[in-house]
């Protein structure tokens, strides 16, 4: 059977259910979703014939209003703000006129909702565009805006890829059953870079494309193998934000890849940050660049955002679900239903299996499973591998802050501006407000404010207390007195002379940003001191420091970039259980959960020093009695 032959025949079967009254003007493969346009309004609320058609069909299929009956935008807008009441306090109306839908952004989203969802579902009957809402975010991001403007800019190509996608998505299956495997790209037995590629006879799907920031030699994913074949390539998951994991992936945009990314909206949002912020810094440093901003800008308008829990085709055998992964806003273990039933890969990407104040645990329940690959970056058996408790971890902190305060001294963390950073500030701020530390000034430096404006824009990934602290009880951390942005390089230096302060900049490890600048300024004073508080990848500047480096040649930009030693006299410490990664007791209980209620077959070790995966590998095999190992990038595994 042709494309066009078994992309006619679900249209019939959809067809073939609808009442004659629907008035169905067109349906369209759009991405994972088969779209019913209608001019009939009443479907358009009442659309349970599509629920179990959908259902019957194992298919996304979505009600569109044809545009012929919507409401123009303009007019609209005007009905919006005359249904909802004014308390509600509307601060934006984005229109997608793609898929036919209106966000309403505002302070007192319950309002438009209204209850039992009956102002929602007004304003649908009246504009003819199916509204969502979302909360007015506390502090405004310039990249969502940015984002919102081009995707809206764009329709005409978003409409293009859409329609591609779904062709590929929907063409008709050309074997039954046949082989799986998977290739690693990067990221096994090392930590960076991190790149699996799923296979199967009909499809093929990159799992993670990233970079190792850390490294000139080996800092991207080895697409070179004959294994990968870009124009054959179906889809891109990518499982959150942060560089090692999805750092490459406008590299393939750059080279003709026309397929969609899937992700969560934050992650797509956060991950556009990072990769632009990455650019930045690389052209500053004189390095060459792997892509340019015009292929971040062609990666935005093929993602296809998810929600946790949400079931969707990505390539004719392949379905993708998204579960929380506890790592840091928005990120996702990526579970694989491959075939009907015939094999399920659940990849956990970067995971935390323990509660913070920032976010949930990661999720643990899946429908099936016989294969899990997971991270082992803190997967060996020494005493660095396992954390201390929370509490412990937030005394520790707390006494280097106030015994650098005590001798007039300042305190440089240096984090990752996603994740890390927002963590320390719920921290930081409770205990200054608490009155356990000194209420000195927090300088908030790079892009950690953009990062957090972005957290704010998403609070649905939020831990359940913390939204209950902001939205119930009025304590909205991040927006905490005690935070001074720093808006130019010329004030880190009055920061550096001035009085006794915490400074929190990006990078986390030192390969670039703020904290090399604010390191090189406060290094050679005793008084000061410097904190890690997440995991330093080996071969980075803040690897060696940590392990006892005291003369380090660093660039000195007001010389004219002429390298200069740096002695290192400030005080060096490192605060374990603030990292967003699982400790090797929590990626012991995660395997044995898993296996609890599911029989899993093999566990695949990555992401993690090589004795670390080794390790854990060893560790699971004996244990669970299960095939565990810990394959080396290049390798192929075949799991059926």
């Amino acid at each position: 059977m042709s494309i066009t032959e078994s992309r006619g025949l679900i249209k019939q079967q959809i067809m073939e259910k609808l009442p004659s009254d629907v008035d169905v003007t067109k349906i369209e493969f759009e991405g994972p979703e088969i779209a019913v346009y209608t001019r009939n309004p009443k479907f358009l609320i009442e659309n349970d014939i599509l629920k179990d058609l959908a259902r019957r069909l194992r298919k996304r299929i979505v009600p569109r209003s044809d545009p012929s009956v919507r409401m123009v935008p303009e007019e609209a807008e005007i009905e919006i703000k005359s249904i909802v009441p004014e308390d509600a306090e509307i601060s934006g109306i984005f229109w997608d006129h793609i898929i036919g839908e209106v966000t309403i952004e505002a302070k007192k989203p319950g309002l438009v909702i209204g209850r039992n969802g009956t102002t929602l579902k007004e304003i649908k009957r009246k504009i003819i565009w199916r509204p969502s809402v979302i909360r007015t975010p506390p502090i405004s991001s310039k990249i969502i805006l940015q984002l919102r403007h081009l995707i809206q800019k764009e329709n005409q190509e978003r409409q293009r890829i859409l329609k591609r996608v779904g062709g590929r998505i929907h063409r008709p299956l050309l074997m039954k059953g046949g082989f799986i495997r998977i290739t690693s790209l990067g990221g096994f037995r090392e930590v960076g870079r991190t790149c699996v590629l799923v296979q199967t006879e009909e499809s093929n799907v990159l799992v993670d494309c990233g970079v190792n920031v850390g490294s000139s030699s080996e800092a991207f994913p080895r697409l070179d193998l004959p294994e990968f074949d870009l124009e054959n390539l179906d889809a891109i998951v990518i499982t959150h934000a942060h560089l090692d994991h999805s750092g490459f992936v406008p590299f393939l945009f750059k080279y003709g890849f026309d397929g969609s990314v899937y992700c969560t909206k934050a992650t797509r949002n956060l991950m556009t940050l990072l990769q632009l912020d990455y650019l930045d810094v690389a052209e500053r440093e004189g390095k060459l660049l792997p892509y340019d901003q015009k292929a971040v800008k062609k990666l935005v308008l093929h993602t296809i955002p998810l929600d946790y829990g949400e079931v969707t085709d990505i390539a004719p055998d392949i379905r993708l679900t998204l579960h929380n992964a506890g790592h840091i806003l928005g990120s996702a273990i990526a579970h694989l239903h491959i075939g009907d039933g015939l094999y399920n890969i659940a990849y956990t990407g970067d995971f935390k299996y323990m509660r913070s104040r920032l976010l949930e645990p990661a999720s643990t329940k899946f429908p099936r499973l016989e294969a899990l690959i997971t991270e082992s970056t803190y997967g060996g058996n020494t005493n660095q591998d396992l954390m201390p408790s929370r509490n412990s971890a937030e005394r520790q902190l707390v006494n280097l802050i106030n015994s650098t305060v005590k001798r007039k001294g300042i305190v440089l963390i240096p984090v990752l501006a996603v994740g890390r950073a927002q963590e320390l500030i719920i921290v930081l701020e409770e205990y200054i407000r608490r009155g356990i530390i000194e209420e000195i000034p927090i300088y908030i430096d790079g892009m950690i404010s953009e990062a957090t404006a972005i957290h704010t824009t998403h609070p649905e990934y939020l831990a359940r207390d913390l939204r209950e602290k902001i939205f119930h009880r009025g304590l909205n951390p991040f927006l905490a007195d005690c935070f001074t942005q720093v808006d130019s390089v010329d004030a880190r230096m009055d920061i550096v002379e001035g009085e006794p302060s915490i400074i929190m900049a990006p990078s986390g490890m030192l390969t670039g940003g703020p904290s090399v600048e604010y390191f090189r300024l406060l290094a050679p004073e005793e008084k000061n001191c410097i904190i890690f508080v997440s995991y330093q990848v080996d071969g980075t500047l803040g690897w060696r420091i940590q392990k006892g480096w005291r003369e380090i040649p660093m660039i000195d930009r007001s010389k004219n970039g002429r390298a200069e030693i740096t002695n290192v006299k400030m005080e060096i410490g490192t605060v374990d259980g603030f990292s967003g990664h699982s400790d090797r007791k929590q990626l012991l209980d995660y395997v044995k959960e898993v296996t609890g209620h599911l029989p899993l077959e093999l566990v695949l070790c990555c992401h993690g020093e090589n004795t670390k995966c080794v390790n854990l590998a060893n560790t699971i095999r004996k244990i669970h009695r299960i095939d565990a190992r810990a394959p080396n990038n290049l390798e192929t595994v075949r799991l059926k």
